[in-house]
């Protein structure tokens, strides 16, 4: 979009100075722009430019890499001024002249004599033109600071690498809209391969189900979309509000209160399933409908969007790379229009798989008969673990555990486990007895588990016996849920010279859990992790002491690492979001 806006401006200018005289001619580059380098103190580099008038330099399009080995522990810059910019929005602009002063520090005992310092650059001429962005450098020996360079600055760095979601948050400035949205767009994709969208899947299956003999391909396909669309609207709604007043309306709506009354109303409509009762519009509504359209198609519809809007906010908060990108652009920016336009279609991306399986799932359901009753029983059984799920946000694992048992348990007697049938009966029900048998032994295991001291739903019996060891297995980690516990805790870790890393957590993340059962439980990582101090950071009661926590790291939400090194340095540009691969966190624990 950059690309195709610089060549309107550029013939708008061309245009200008046709009927106007020379003064109106844009400068070149480097009159407009006049850099130079100064040497302030041993550790202190003094980076200068003169800005002509009429021109002005972007401030957050000074981009500055240092050679391996040195360190950026703090940038301060001149004042700037506020510009609602054509190109990018409200942004903050240098004018007349721009001062940006850098505080380094070298790491490694050698740096190379020929070492340099590569920065790029961009302005714009107030008369209609945006230049390219312009690169520079300038050598350290030039400035004579490369011996003199210590490393026991205290104050926090500003990396000059950008962390994932920075780069997304770049995006917005260098892309096409067409290829900002398309990428948004894959980002959903692959974040429906994520426990953000999978607790979702149940629920419009159920919802679907529900419909007996009304379901249908186009049925699905309709459900399926309105489903989508109003998860879509909600995230795009609730991420804009977080992105323009810093309030984080998923994860306000974690509170237990909330979880419970929503878990409940998995569990009503888990016994609608098995029959036990239909579940309807209020009168007032269904009347309401009935004049304005099909009574049964509207209830269905609305109730559909109420459910899809609900389980965007409760059911699957979550927080990855992209999502965090766009929130930081609409923050910074305070432009709601294209950030929530990337949110909008990245909730399309993660909603295609469930219309492609709510379209299934309306073609390949049985009319109606027996087997619809038994499906419909299936899904109930479903939504009672749904349940089961929120709860875990909430309760303790044991407490699941035993939630769990008890629904498998209970399910595997009424498919007739206990029941003995004579050779003859059906093959399909003996298939159903098959799966009960299973439920029976997996339920009964995670009953012994819990009696066990286990804590864990994947390996219930690791308990009793093997309890100790498991304990033993376990990342030791200290829990903060403090600024002043925090500060604590990297004083200790620095004085003991270890790296940190500050794991961002909350009861109610479900991408938390998956962080610790995936990617924490690499042998590599864990290996790894076990030289560091780690330090859990928890967010859970989203309080006043969480809303510092997170805005001193600029954290949009949970799960977020944060790296420290061994001297107490933090590498903001090593900063992962949602739930990385093994090899993933291995990379960026070796950049360390």
């Amino acid at each position: 979009m950059f690309v195709f806006t610089l060549l309107i401006v550029s013939v708008t200018a061309s245009h200008a100075s046709i009927f106007g005289g020379a003064d109106d001619e844009p400068l070149d580059v480097d009159q407009a722009f006049k850099f130079s380098a100064l040497q302030q103190s041993d550790s202190q580099v003094l980076l200068n430019w003169d800005i002509a008038e009429r021109y002005y330099l972007y401030q957050n399009r000074i981009e500055i890499t240092l050679p391996e080995g040195l360190e950026l522990i703090s940038r301060s810059d001149s004042n700037t001024d506020t510009k609602d910019d054509p190109v990018f929005g409200k942004v903050e602009v240098f004018h007349n002249v721009a001062r940006v002063e850098l505080q380094l520090a070298r790491r490694d005992a050698q740096i190379p004599a020929d070492a340099t310092v590569n920065l790029s650059y961009q302005g714009c001429w107030e008369g209609g033109i945006c230049y390219p962005p312009v690169s520079a450098q300038f050598s350290l020996t030039d400035l004579a600071v490369k011996s003199a360079l210590v490393a026991k600055q205290t104050v926090q760095s500003t990396p000059v690498a950008a962390s994932e979601q920075d780069l997304y948050f770049a995006t917005f400035a260098n892309s096409s809209l067409a290829a900002l949205l398309g990428i948004f767009f894959l980002a959903g994709l692959a974040l429906s391969l994520t426990p953000c969208v999978f607790p979702m899947i149940p629920i419009l299956s159920g919802i679907i189900a529900g419909q007996g003999h009304r379901a249908n391909t186009r049925h699905g396909f309709t459900l399926s979309v309105i489903y989508v669309l109003a998860m879509a609207l909600t995230y795009t709604i609730a991420g804009v509000i977080a992105g323009l007043f810093g309030a984080n309306l998923q994860a306000a709506l974690q509170a237990p209160a909330v979880i419970v009354i929503f878990s409940l109303i998995f569990v009503a409509l888990s016994f609608s399933m098995f029959g036990y009762y239909e579940l309807q519009m209020p009168s007032s509504v269904q009347t309401w409908l009935t004049r304005n359209s099909d009574k049964q198609q509207g209830g269905t519809y609305a109730g559909v969007a109420i459910m899809g809007f609900l389980s965007a906010l409760i059911v699957g908060p979550c927080m990855a790379a992209p999502l965090a990108g766009a929130l930081i652009y609409i923050g910074q920016t305070g432009d709601p229009v294209l950030g929530g336009a990337a949110l909008f279609v990245m909730s399309l991306g993660m909603g295609v798989p469930l219309i492609l399986i709510g379209t299934s799932a309306a073609k390949l359901m049985p009319r109606a008969g027996g087997w619809m009753e038994t499906v419909k029983a299936g899904f109930g059984v479903m939504l009672l673990l749904m349940a089961v799920w929120m709860l875990d946000r909430i309760v303790p694992v044991q407490v699941t555990m035993g939630l769990v048992a008890l629904v498998l348990i209970v399910t595997a007697v009424f498919m007739g486990v206990l029941e003995f049938h004579a050779p003859e009966v059906h093959s399909m029900r003996k298939v159903g007895k098959g799966v009960g048998i299973i439920f029976l032994i997996y339920g009964a295991s995670l009953a012994v588990g819990v009696f066990a001291g286990s804590s864990s739903l994947l390996y219930p019996l690791k308990g009793g016996i093997g309890g100790a060891a498991v304990a033993e297995d376990k990342l030791q980690f200290n829990t903060v849920t403090t600024v002043a516990g925090l500060d604590s805790q990297l004083a200790e870790a620095k004085a003991q010279q270890r790296a940190v890393m500050l794991d961002f957590y909350a009861d109610w993340c479900v991408s938390c859990k998956e962080l610790d059962y995936v990617t924490f439980a690499d042998q590599e990582v864990r290996d790894r992790l076990g030289q560091m101090r780690l330090i859990k950071v928890d967010v859970t009661a989203n309080d006043e002491e969480s809303a510092k926590l997170n805005k001193r790291f600029e954290v949009l939400g949970p799960p977020t690492l944060i790296f420290y090194d061994g001297q107490g340095i933090y590498h903001k540009e090593l900063t992962l979001v949602g739930v990385p691969q093994p090899e993933q966190l291995l990379t960026m624990l070796n950049r360390l």
